[in-house]
Order: structure tokens, then C-alpha cells, then sequence
């Protein structure tokens, strides 16, 4: 799409740093410069004010990616790039939009942990969430306080993956000076949770005992 758009050598394109390497890997195979700016803290996609702040007068595009299934994060980069005349490339992530019967299963299971998890900051509400991923922050001193509620939660028998462990931003291939910390902050706390496929109610259970039992934050483990 960036291809056909016309961008090429000389140009920019604001990209997210987390997560999604190809597409920053998309912006160097045609030419241009991916440049990185912050996330919202909510839905996990472009900040729209920090995108902004980082458009310069080579600034051709904008892709934007729907994280988590968070899809709403997408339309006030659609209204930025309307408003500044720039292309917004929107990039989906796994299944997109699932059908009916799949999105009100997940739907429903993210809802019982919401009500029940303590210890973690659940998802935020945002309409058309499709909870693609259950992501949830495990908030503290940084990286090792989110990595050791993994480790135990795993012990408890409950698969949990980091969605995003080095922002591209931090890779040597992309290595930029650029201040994005609420990129720092979530690749140093989301943690994602099972919440789609064959889950029972007591698979539920499992989860929200295990994380419960941990009683919030651990200190790392030396």
C-alpha cells in the first residue's frame, strides 16, 4: 500500500515502536524512514497528539494498528491524516474483526475478569473492543516486577504471554534516541492473558485464582 501510494526515498512515515517490526521493516523496503512515536496508554495504538508532534515537512504516511483488538485507537489517526492530507495505512493484526459468536464469547469471558482480577489493571473499556488479546498491566519498578508475575502465574498452570518484550525503536536495526514513554512503560508491563479458543469456566477460574493468589506485584527473583 505505501508502494503503490507513491512513498518512497526521502520520505517518513510515523510508525508505533511497539511492537510490529514488520512494519517498520515495510517502510525501509520501499525507501523511506519509519519514525517512531508514542502509544495511548489505553487503547495501544499511535497517540494521535504525539503522531502529530512528530509529522515534519517529509512526512508522507501514517500506518495505524489496531492492537489487541483495541480498533477504535485507529480513527483519530484516520481524522489527523484527513485533517494534515497524509495517508493512513491501517495494518491489521490476526483475525481483524472475528465473527459474531466468536467476539461475544470473548466478549463475555473478558468480562468475568474484569470483575474478578485484583492485583493487575484489566483492560480498559473501548468501544468495538474485540479482545483479540486480554493484555493487562502488572504495574511496578519496571520489567522484572511483570516478568516474576508471569513466571509464577505460569507454575499455576495459566499460559500468559509479554505481547511485545523490545520495542523496535530499542533494536539495533531501528535504534533511535526518541523519547516514547508510554512504549517503555507498556513493553515493560502488559502481560497477555488467556481469553479465546476451547476455555472452560473453570480455565477462568484458573486464571483469575492464579493471579489473585499472587496478591499483586512480586519483587524480582535474584
Amino acid at each position: 500500500m505505501l508502494k503503490s501510494a507513491g512513498v518512497g526515498a526521502g520520505d517518513e512515515v510515523i510508525v508505533s515502536a511497539y511492537g510490529n517490526v514488520e512494519v517498520a521493516e515495510a517502510v525501509l523496503a520501499v525507501g523511506a524512514r519509519p519514525v517512531f512515536a508514542d502509544i495511548d496508554e489505553a487503547t495501544y495504538c499511535l497517540d494521535p497528539e504525539a503522531a502529530e508532534a512528530a509529522l515534519t515537512s517529509r512526512t508522507a504516511a501514517i500506518v495505524a494498528v489496531p492492537r489487541f483488538g483495541y480498533l477504535a485507537g485507529v480513527r483519530p489517526l484516520q481524522e489527523l491524516g484527513r485533517r494534515r492530507g497524509l495517508l493512513v495505512v491501517e495494518h491489521r493484526e490476526g483475525d481483524g474483526r472475528p465473527d459474531r459468536s466468536v467476539l461475544a464469547q470473548r466478549q463475555v469471558r473478558a468480562a468475568y475478569l474484569d470483575r474478578r482480577l485484583t492485583g493487575v489493571r484489566t483492560p480498559g473499556a473501548c468501544a468495538g473492543h474485540t479482545y483479540q488479546e486480554y493484555v493487562v498491566r502488572v504495574p511496578g519498578n519496571g520489567r522484572p516486577d511483570r516478568d516474576a508475575f508471569a513466571r509464577a502465574v505460569r507454575r499455576r498452570g495459566v499460559e500468559c504471554q509479554v505481547p511485545v518484550k523490545t520495542p523496535v525503536h530499542r533494536m539495533h536495526a531501528f535504534r533511535q534516541e526518541v523519547c516514547l514513554p508510554e512504549t517503555e512503560r507498556a513493553a515493560d508491563e502488559t502481560l497477555a492473558l488467556p481469553v479465546g479458543g476451547p476455555l472452560s469456566r473453570r480455565d477462568l477460574q484458573r486464571v483469575v485464582a492464579a493471579c489473585n493468589a499472587l496478591g499483586g506485584l512480586l519483587q524480582p527473583a535474584f
